[in-house]
């Protein structure tokens, strides 16, 4: 099942994505313990990562139950400016009372990369539990959304949007001439819900490509994420909204 929702402005779409994680964490808590989550990087997740350590939110969420992985990252230090990782950690994850070894960064900084995406799908398969077809099973997953209709680290021409064998993968991208790790499509889309957080006017064209046109992953990588058995929600502000038709906004 596919929910869009349109709000005011990236404050609104944040809180809106905080209610829906704070649900979300003390449903999978009560039912087993503990709840696996999957964290983005860019600009756009700082204010909702702000608003979790931060009253209302912070002390609604046991912290200690908790598992975080990432989507994707770049190829750079833990402590890079560019790091998904350092994001999370400064606006986030060193706010709150979260165990170190339960917070899982993509080790991309390391040589071997092929070898640390292995590595991060074996941690995947050991620590969360299994959905169709034996895939790790995340209970929330956050993503982003690029003008280039790229989610995660799937952008338009890549293999890794095609990709049915593999969890986790490092994938070379031309288009920046840079490597990334990222999670793969058969993981994003199993799991129990995908939100897409997604905010600005630079975002509205990609927003309708992903939405309203023909399905073409291969050009619109953000397609390809439609969970089997689970559900994706997409939280817009108005202006990412702006290009859609009037009845779909």
């Amino acid at each position: 099942m596919t929910r869009v929702a349109v709000h005011r402005d990236l404050d609104a779409a944040s809180a809106a994505a905080a209610e829906q994680l704070v649900g979300v964490v003390q449903a999978a808590v009560a039912a087993r313990g503990e709840c696996a989550l999957a964290l983005s990087g860019g600009t756009t997740p700082r204010t909702l990562y702000e608003m979790l350590a931060g009253e209302p939110y912070r002390s609604r969420i046991p912290w200690h139950r908790l598992l975080v992985f990432f989507g994707d990252e770049r190829c750079v230090p833990p402590d890079d400016a560019r790091s998904n990782y350092r994001l999370a950690r400064e606006a986030l994850l060193g706010r709150v009372p979260i165990p170190p070894d339960r917070v899982h960064r993509m080790p991309a900084d390391e040589a071997d990369l092929d070898a640390a995406a292995a590595a991060y799908e074996r941690t995947l398969r050991r620590l969360l539990p299994r959905g169709r077809g034996g895939w790790p099973r995340f209970d929330w997953v956050l993503l982003g959304l690029g003008d280039n209709a790229h989610t995660a680290s799937l952008f338009p021409g890549t293999p890794v949007v095609q990709e049915q064998r593999r969890a986790v993968v490092s994938a070379y991208i031309p288009e920046l001439r840079a490597n990334r790790m990222t999670l793969t499509p058969p993981v994003l889309n199993g799991a129990a819900l995908v939100v897409f957080l997604v905010a600005g006017a630079g975002k509205a064209d990609a927003v309708r490509r992903v939405l309203d046109d023909p399905w073409d992953p291969d050009a619109a990588p953000a397609q390809v994420v439609r969970p089997g058995d689970g559900e994706l929600v997409w939280l817009l502000d108005a202006a990412a909204a702006s290009r859609r038709a009037a009845g779909d906004r």
